[in-house]
């Protein structure tokens, strides 16, 4: 009988050590994260806002570098993300209209890769609100990648190169779209851009010339007419959308700049939305290597910077959801040739050559 009370005491006492009331049960084991990727913040930039269900990792980066680059992605293995995000364009196209692998080509240009991690309303129409939502719509959509995911995560199946390359990733050798698009979107995070003159400048590293400053100058002043004086502001009134505030030259936010007067062709956030009021508002993206990005404007209407100044110089065309900050539609922003010249050398302070020649960024096949 003794014994029996001894395995009873020894039982309460144990059940109590461990299970004490009140107290939370044990986290589950946790889950497999990779080597930490230590991301570098550039001075003057915001935290960036990386998903919890998608930490970065060395592992994962290099991953999603491959498959950036990775052509078996597409139908017939011609085409690959980079084919149409090249470095030395800044990561977009020459090209006003890419070409997809059937020969078709679509009716808007290649946005720039750069700082995404910042960024959000993914494509011109802002349709995907997450680098992982955006990277997996090129694979299938016809005038691109012209694929299934079935065939595409099969292709990766077959090459003896990615199942050891998801195991270091994951934990393990499975090949899901899901973890393709994290990793994909983890590499797209790294890809930051924060060595420009205008970065130095900022860091008090470098001084503008005479030319740079003054566009500069022209870059955050208001443009249009002053309606307390009726005499023109003077300025470029670019910074209400490209602001330098966070450093990211551009608000990612949904307008309408004045480029027509009708959407037929094509009417932008309105396309997504349904709502008519969003007709003609596009995305605006950042200036960073503005220089390297011609052709511009969602559809690559413009070659050069002097035709997009020009078009602000004019006010552009009025509408009924044109952007309350298009301040000088349809009368202008009465900037002269000097002023363009300045505007223009400010803006090429933005190139950052080491972005685009940076060797962590380039194909690894």
């Amino acid at each position: 009988m003794k014994s029996q009370h001894w395995i009873v005491f020894l039982f309460m006492v144990t059940t109590f050590a461990c299970c004490k009331p009140n107290e939370p049960e044990p986290p589950d084991p946790p889950t497999w994260v990779g080597t930490p990727y230590e991301l570098v913040i550039p001075p003057l930039f915001p935290p960036m806002d990386i998903p919890a269900d998608n930490p970065l990792t060395v592992e994962g980066v290099a991953l999603g570098r491959y498959l950036f680059w990775e052509k078996n992605l597409s139908a017939n293995g011609t085409q690959s993300c980079g084919s149409c995000h090249l470095p030395e364009h800044g990561f977009s196209d020459p090209n006003r209209f890419s070409t997809g692998i059937t020969g078709e080509q679509g009716n808007r240009q290649s946005m720039a890769l750069v700082n995404l991690g910042w960024a959000y309303n993914y494509f011109w129409d802002g349709r995907a609100q997450t680098l992982e939502v955006q990277v997996v719509e090129p694979i299938t959509n016809p005038i691109e990648m012209n694929n299934t995911w079935e065939n595409a995560l099969q292709s990766l199946r077959n090459d003896p190169a990615y199942p050891p390359m998801f195991l270091a990733a994951f934990g393990t050798a499975e090949i899901t779209r899901d973890r393709a698009a994290k990793a994909m979107a983890s590499f797209l995070r790294t890809m930051i851009s924060a060595d420009s003159k205008f970065d130095r400048e900022r860091a008090g590293t470098y001084t503008f010339t005479p030319l740079e400053e003054t566009g500069f100058n022209l870059f955050l002043t208001e443009g249009g007419i002053n309606p307390n004086t009726g005499q023109p502001w003077g300025g470029a009134d670019c910074f209400h959308c490209h602001g330098p505030g966070g450093m990211q030259m551009g608000d990612y936010l949904m307008h309408n700049n004045g480029l027509d007067a009708h959407f037929a062709a094509d009417p932008g956030l309105a396309g997504v939305t349904g709502n008519p009021l969003d007709s003609g508002r596009f995305k605006t993206p950042t200036l960073r290597n503005i220089e390297l990005t011609a052709p511009y404007m969602h559809d690559g209407r413009f070659q050069t910077l002097s035709e997009v100044i020009g078009h602000y110089n004019t006010g552009g065309q009025v509408s009924t959801t044109i952007d309350p900050f298009m301040e000088a539609a349809g009368g202008g922003l009465f900037l002269d040739e000097v002023d363009e010249l300045a505007l223009i050398a400010f803006l090429k302070t933005l190139t950052d050559t080491s972005f685009i020649n940076n060797p962590a960024f380039s194909d690894p096949h």
